[in-house]
């Protein structure tokens, strides 16, 4: 058979009826899909204007009854066979996030570091949550990459690190804590000859980490993640304005032995509960003078470099091998937007990785490289976005005035704390914090305005240094036998009442204001319940404060005729 008479194969069998194509998913990042998302955004923000909204700045109730009223309200927890659809699911979550939740540009909202995001930030994170970018590599998002090397110039040029510094978004102040002090191990491990990334800690002789008394607890949690154990912290003591003592720093290093290691001397550029910000530049030296890395956490403090008025309080930070900020503190992002800053950017050589899927060598070389090697994580979405939105929109001046603002409301508040005689101020405003004591019934300690609290000083702070100072503060003045056993059940059911009185607040939505303690007797004194308001709503004025104070008052006097009571 030649080939022209070749049998010829069968024709294939044609396929039947194909099936009707699926609808198209709204996809975020195309032209339609952004038009989708405006749709979307434009019904949900109409179902959140339409709930009920609760009258103060959370939703009234016990947490038990708020948190089973937001679960019958989302539905039953199981995933159904067939969504109720895009608007239907975006109204639900919008109305129970509204009506069970918490509004934080209510003006009594007054607890936390948490601010009322700014409208351009938000519209700023749904242009960048719509994109999905990552920051890992070039070809993951080179606009997302752009513009967080932007902001990162735009804060080391503020914090004046000086052209070299560079620096890298992160999660949250807690991470970027653990970030620097990782990098200020690896140092501080080379200098020894240990190479940790390879070899870890073990070798490391006695390794220690400095920070004041006040600093945050995520030091201690990242000495424990990082291998050194939360032992290696060593407490400095604070002054009478609760800043670290750098002759306490200074003597505390000069102990060491050589089988101790010294990480890194943590700063802290305004303090949790009252904003005091450690001397940076005496520390700094100090810190030079013993080749040890110094972190500053900045975490809320940093965004005082925005005001005129403040910015001075941060004089040194940029002697700082190291810088923790927030700006979902003072910054008004939402959360979250945390940045580590460096002096120096080979200090991230110590996250230098290479992954051929990733970051091969060749491309790296040829410019199509990421970020990878400044993070601990691999996917990172841009959340630079919005607080590069927020700088552009409002200038160093504009936010410097939201600053000024909050801080003119805090000292609003002091004033009108030592005003009243049931309140007694603890500490002044240094930021935008000011922590005081609802007295109780008959407290065996002096009122505010007595000459224990007024006669000689100069300002608010020193009115509360003896206490704070280690000097003699009401519990340590003298009273013998039974006047003892007097005071403290004073200061028991004072503590008692403060406590209770919060929660008032909060089961009745008609405040949000923050709990700590204080050793208000010095140093060695019982650690005393106080009240705290953290003042971050630059719309708010200062009879919104004086509503507040007021609410603070009318739930004390309530919730003692109730402990009365009970104990009647």
């Amino acid at each position: 058979m030649t080939p022209l008479t070749r049998a010829r194969p069968a024709p294939a069998t044609r396929p039947g009826p194909t099936a009707p194509p699926a609808a198209a998913v709204p996809l975020a990042g195309s032209r339609t899909g952004l038009a989708e998302v405006l749709t979307a955004l434009a019904g949900a923000a109409d179902a959140a204007s339409a709930a009920r909204r609760p009258d103060g700045p959370v939703p009234a109730g016990t947490p038990a009854e708020v948190l089973a009223a937001a679960a019958r309200a989302l539905g039953p927890a199981e995933l159904a066979a067939e969504g109720v659809g895009q608007q239907a699911a975006l109204e639900r979550l919008a109305t129970l996030l509204t009506e069970h939740g918490i509004d934080l540009s209510h003006p009594r909202a007054a607890a936390h570091l948490q601010p009322p995001s700014l409208a351009v930030a938000v519209a700023a994170d749904v242009l960048a949550s719509a994109g999905n970018a990552s920051l890992d590599t070039y070809d993951s998002g080179p606009s997302a990459i752009a513009v967080e090397r932007w902001l990162i110039g735009v804060l080391t040029r503020l914090a004046g690190l000086g052209e070299r510094a560079d620096g890298v978004l992160t999660p949250g102040g807690s991470l970027s804590n653990l970030m620097g002090l990782l990098l200020a191990r690896d140092a501080a491990a080379l200098r020894r000859g240990v190479d940790a990334r390879e070899h870890g800690v073990a070798a490391l002789p006695g390794p220690v980490v400095f920070c004041s008394e006040l600093a945050h607890f995520s030091t201690h949690r990242a000495c424990a993640a990082l291998g050194l154990g939360e032992a290696a912290v060593r407490t400095v003591p604070v002054d009478e304005r609760r800043r670290m003592r750098p002759e306490a720093l200074a003597a505390a290093l000069d102990a060491l032995g050589p089988d101790r290691t010294p990480i890194a001397v943590v700063a802290t550029a305004g303090t949790t509960d009252f904003g005091s910000v450690d001397p940076l530049p005496t520390i700094a030296g100090i810190a030079a003078d013993h080749g040890v890395w110094l972190h500053v956490d900045a975490a809320y403090g940093f965004g005082a470099l925005f005001s005129d008025r403040l910015a001075d309080r941060l004089a040194g930070l940029e002697l700082a091998d190291s810088i923790t900020l927030d700006l979902h503190k003072i910054g008004w992002q939402p959360a979250a937007s945390s940045v580590l800053l460096v002096s120096d950017p080979a200090a991230f050589s110590s996250l230098d990785r290479q992954v051929a899927y990733l970051n091969p060598e060749d491309d790296g070389e040829a410019g199509f490289d990421g970020l990878l090697g400044r993070s601990l994580q691999t996917t990172r979405r841009p959340d630079a976005v919005k607080a590069a939105a927020t700088l552009l929109t409002y200038g160093r001046s504009g936010l410097g005035r939201m600053v000024d603002t909050c801080h003119d409301l805090a000292r609003h508040a002091e004033r009108r704390i030592l005003a009243e005689p049931e309140l007694e101020l603890v500490a002044p405003a240094e930021l935008t914090t000011v922590v005081f004591r609802h007295r109780g019934a008959d407290p065996k300690e002096p009122r505010a305005g007595e000459p224990e609290h007024r006669t000689g000083t100069t300002d608010a702070a020193s009115r509360e240094s003896g206490s704070a100072s280690g000097g003699p503060g009401p519990a340590d003045r003298g009273p013998g036998g039974g006047e003892v056993e007097e005071a403290a059940t004073a200061f028991r059911a004072s503590d008692e009442l403060n406590g209770a009185l919060r929660r008032r607040l909060l089961e009745t939505g008609s405040a949000l204001i923050g709990r700590t303690e204080v050793r208000t007797g010095g140093p060695g004194s019982p650690p005393r319940v106080c009240l705290k308001f953290t003042l971050l709503n630059p719309n708010a004025t200062t009879d919104d404060i004086d509503g507040l104070v007021d609410a603070v008052l009318d739930a004390g006097r309530a919730c003692a005729r109730l402990i009365q009571e009970d104990a009647a």
